[in-house]
């Protein structure tokens, strides 16, 4: 792949992605709901900013052309629009958990099978069709996961939780063409707080007071949502979505590395074959993109992230 501005676009998202453990780990003695409310409150006053500042025209456009579609084609985009928020929303629960009350090992498996995840679930709910070799690459997933459950079964339920959810999230947006990317995630962001703030009095703690956790939480929404998400916008400008999508694995990657060498979590030799057998996995179900001398399409599509 040529290296440009747009592919170095999406490296850099993925590559400050991978550091979210910086910001989420210093608040693992707040409740895993605690985080969701406040990520998903600020994050949608952030975005709502954004597109009233900056994207009006854009929103005016999308809205015209709502207004344009065909009733049924109106009810596709609301459904998946909000359907969607129901699966980020849940990812990003489960993530926080796992990564504040799992550990980052199993945060950063997540991540590796998710875009396999995401295709198996694309065959059996959109009828996608897989290659020979990309079958071959699920087959070796599965076979590193069978591994992972000997001796870390939690580690590899609760991974398999969090990449089924992302899996579910992209697939349910894949066909929700109709809105501008950005737009769709502000709404379902939007939708998301609205769902949980009836909840937020009778299940929230108290209102944190310590300057700590505004500073991580402003490092999440800014840092870790925001600017990340406009590079990743910027780069499917100007390269496909298969392509930004083979950079999903820096993300899990650094996360494994910062859990062996940073937060110095204990992996076995067992984990260790199991993370490789992914890797080798991730470069067999990319074959075509990572060894063709021409850009092919790949039937896993990334949009967005966290």
């Amino acid at each position: 792949m040529r290296l440009n501005k747009y592919y170095s676009a999406a490296f850099l998202a993925f590559f400050v992605w991978g550091f979210f453990s910086f910001a989420l780990k210093p608040l693992h003695h707040y409740p895993s709901l605690d985080i969701l409310f406040y990520r998903v409150f600020f994050s949608a006053i952030t975005m709502v900013l954004i597109n009233v500042v900056f994207r009006r025209r854009v929103v005016r456009e999308n809205w015209n052309h709502f207004k344009s579609c065909a009733p049924k084609q109106q009810k596709s985009i609301a459904l998946l629009t909000l359907g969607g928020g129901v699966f980020l929303s849940s990812n990003w629960f489960v993530y926080i958990y796992v990564m504040n009350h799992v550990s980052v090992g199993a945060a950063s498996l997540a991540y590796l099978i998710c875009p396999i995840v995401t295709t198996v679930f694309a065959f059996l709910m959109l009828k996608e069709t897989l290659s020979k070799w990309q079958w071959i690459a699920v087959a070796i997933s599965f076979f590193s996961c069978i591994l992972l459950s000997f001796n870390h079964f939690q580690d590899l339920f609760y991974s398999l939780i969090t990449a089924a959810t992302y899996a579910l999230y992209l697939v349910s947006q894949r066909k929700n063409s109709g809105i501008d990317k950005f737009l769709s995630l502000t709404i379902q962001l939007i939708f998301t707080a609205l769902v949980l703030l009836p909840f937020y009095p009778k299940y929230s703690g108290a209102v944190p007071t310590e300057t700590l956790f505004y500073s991580c939480m402003f490092m999440i929404v800014v840092f870790f949502t925001i600017i990340p998400l406009f590079l990743n916008l910027y780069a499917l400008q100007g390269i496909n979505s298969s392509s930004v999508g083979i950079m999903i694995y820096i993300n899990p990657i650094i996360n494994f590395l910062l859990a062996l060498f940073y937060y110095n979590e204990h992996i076995s030799s067992l984990q260790l074959l199991s993370y490789f057998l992914i890797l080798v996995s991730i470069v067999v179900f990319n074959e075509k993109i990572l060894f063709s001398k021409k850009p092919t399409a790949m039937a896993t599509e990334v949009e967005g992230y966290k």
